[in-house]
């Protein structure tokens, strides 16, 4: 039983799986939020050319 705990405690595949899963989220929320800022700003530039 001991043996086979340490090998569950050796094994780290599953926590670099939800480190990248973190960071990939982290790099949406990011990439979302200066997508919607810049949107904004072309809306905006947009708007006020002339017909």
């Amino acid at each position: 039983m001991l043996s086979i705990f340490r090998q569950f405690m050796k094994n780290d595949q599953g926590s670099t799986a939800i480190e990248y899963t973190l960071i990939a989220s982290l790099i949406a929320v990011a990439a979302i939020a200066s997508m919607r800022t810049v949107g904004s700003k072309v809306t905006n530039v947009l708007s006020g050319i002339p017909n």
